[in-house]
């Protein structure tokens, strides 16, 4: 059923349908929780953006609303994530000094510009280009970025001042800083670092025992950095860790965020228009995985183009408010599902929560340690390295492994923006291979059957003058020579062929190029007394071929079925089923 212009646009109104307490109540849990898990992810994607800590909490308030309005997701959760925060640093690192006010400036813009793009894909309804990068070739970004995100981290653990945008260069960079590491911030940060991996695998087994329902067990675990929050904010007043130099998070500022355009430079536009796009596609590519498979749990549909628009919306609305690049987290997402998000209205709850921190907390977290921070910085993205990809790809295809192993390689030695550009590269040149050399196979007949199958892999009849090839691809001119160079080798290991048929029951589209080499393969079969016969043809496809006149040159036949081009080509006499009307106007 087709929506409605208003429904279409604005798919909050349809999840509104049916709103009752109920559902109002379990958005309010929702909201609840997602604010609980926000507070500091927020502060500590900002903190890995390279921006102010209320700059985390600007873009943790607005997109949330604007994607809830916009988004087709009922339970992606929009905000600060890890991947796009560490871009986002990359990005500006190149173009303003980190926590100056054009550093600021240009973290808005770059939100404004990545905004602007995610809709103008939206618009235009250009989602299916995110289905040329490769998912091995995210899989392998997202994990070498994960091991970066947590080695840059550690300066702040250890409370020392390295820097590096690569692999080896924030690892030498550590190495150089080891002997002046604060013990008190080391203490703080490992702490942290141990209580949250212990809660993601103890606290909710734990909170059960002691006697809490296992659902919300297991809600409280997941808001564990909020604890680790409490703790060491207290700790840092009690024992004065700023006097034994342990970084904090400073003053931060109360209040909402000011509604304004971004500052326009052309030649900053330039230095952070690249940036922007793959911060959008890599972001895009992240929110639209997840809130697919969240949707399909619950049976709900989620539009990829409606999503390029309300994360765009989300990316505008972080810009106007002052914030910096968001995304759909993985993290928050299953809990906001978890924790049962009816519709859209739990992230504008969650929004709420985050306004009021803005409002009424800031200042107790001028006390909190940026070790702190960085510890729940390293356990979250712990979740997104994924090492195991390299052995799954290795046992199931080379060619991916390469391009895994090149990724991960090129984000590691070289950083994060040749790792995406080596992944964009390498995903289109996967699909060019693979396509140019389309899976051929020789078929023959199942006995007692009207099918045909490979010979390699099923005991099948096959006659000697007959050689019938399925091609299980598209045609079109990066694959067309290789087609023919393969049924010219197959002729030369087969000497007694007369009859060629060429089965297209997989070909959905066929262009100008390949047709030029079907009629060379016509014309060259033709000289070596060999009739060459289509099968299986599909509707469009016959419309191609007889648009061009290559039918009036066809030597052979074009046949309804495989089963009706063997048997009349061997001449056995035919059932009923496959009579012998050949197909000339396509199926």
């Amino acid at each position: 059923m087709k929506l409605s212009p208003l429904l279409a646009a604005v798919p909050l109104v349809g999840s509104l349908r049916g709103y009752n307490r109920e559902s109002m109540l379990s958005d309010l849990i929702a909201g609840l929780v997602v604010t609980a898990m926000l507070i500091p992810q927020s502060l500590a994607y900002a903190l890995l953006a390279g921006v102010p800590a209320e700059v985390g909490m600007y873009a943790s308030i607005l997109p949330l609303v604007a994607y809830a309005i916009f988004g087709t997701s009922r339970t992606l959760s929009v905000g600060p994530v890890a991947i796009a925060s560490l871009m986002t640093a990359v990005a500006l690192g190149k173009v303003a000094e980190t926590g100056s006010s054009d550093y600021v400036s240009a973290a808005v813009l770059l939100a404004f510009l990545s905004g602007g793009f995610l809709i103008a894909l939206g618009v235009l309804r250009l989602g299916f280009l995110a289905n040329f990068l490769s998912h091995t070739v995210v899989s392998g970004f997202i994990t070498a970025s994960g091991i970066l995100i947590a080695l840059s981290q550690m300066k702040h653990i250890a409370g020392v001042k390295a820097q590096g945008d690569t692999f080896f260069e924030l690892l030498m960079s550590l190495l150089q800083h080891l002997p002046n590491v604060n013990y008190h911030a080391l203490t703080v940060g490992v702490g942290v670092v141990c209580f949250l991996f212990w809660a993601r695998r103890g606290a909710a087994g734990l909170l059960a025992q002691l006697g809490m329902d296992v659902n919300t067990a297991q809600l409280v675990a997941k808001a564990a950095p909020v604890f680790g929050i409490i703790v060491t904010i207290a700790g840092a007043v009690i024992f004065d860790l700023a006097g034994k130099g342990v970084a904090l998070v400073g003053e931060v500022p109360a209040g909402l965020p000011s509604l304004q355009l971004p500052v326009f430079s052309l030649a900053m536009v330039e230095l952070l228009i690249v940036p922007a796009m793959a911060i959008s596609i890599i972001g895009y590519v992240e929110s639209i995985s997840v809130g697919k498979t969240l949707g399909a749990k619950r049976g709900q549909r989620v539009d990829g183009n409606q999503e390029l628009v309300g994360l765009g919306a989300a990316n505008l609305a972080s810009s106007f408010s002052g914030g910096f690049p968001v995304t759909g987290g993985f993290s928050r997402s299953v809990v906001n599902f978890d924790a049962g998000a009816s519709t859209q209205l739990a992230g504008i709850l969650a929004a709420v929560g985050i306004a009021l921190a803005s409002l009424f907390l800031t200042p107790v977290l001028f006390y909190l340690p940026q070790a702190t921070l960085a510890a729940t910085i390293i356990v979250a993205v712990t979740g997104l390295i994924d090492v195991s990809i390299i052995t799954k790809t290795w046992k199931l295809s080379k060619s991916d492994f390469y391009a895994v192993a090149l990724t991960i390689l090129g984000t590691l030695v070289f950083g994060v923006e040749a790792g995406v550009a080596a992944g964009v590269l390498v995903s289109l040149c996967l699909y060019l291979y693979r396509t140019s050399k389309p899976h051929i196979a020789e078929v023959g007949l199942i006995e007692g059957t009207e099918h045909f199958r490979n010979i390699l892999r099923h005991k099948v009849s096959t006659r000697p003058e007959i050689l019938s090839l399925r091609v299980d691809e598209n045609l079109f001119f990066a694959n067309a020579g290789y087609l023919e160079e393969y049924i010219y080798s197959a002729l030369e290991n087969n000497p007694e062929v007369r009859h060629l048929v060429l089965m297209c029951s997989a070909c959905n589209t066929i262009d100008y190029s390949a047709l030029e080499v079907l009629e060379a393969i016509n014309g060259h079969l033709r000289d070596l007394d060999i009739a060459f016969h289509l099968s299986e043809v599909k509707g469009p496809v016959m419309d191609h071929i007889k648009d061009t006149g290559f039918l009036e040159y066809l030597t052979g036949n074009v046949y309804l079925s495989q089963y009706q081009a063997y048997m009349d080509l061997s001449g056995s006499p035919q059932t009923n089923s496959s009579s012998s009307t050949l197909l000339t106007d396509g199926g």
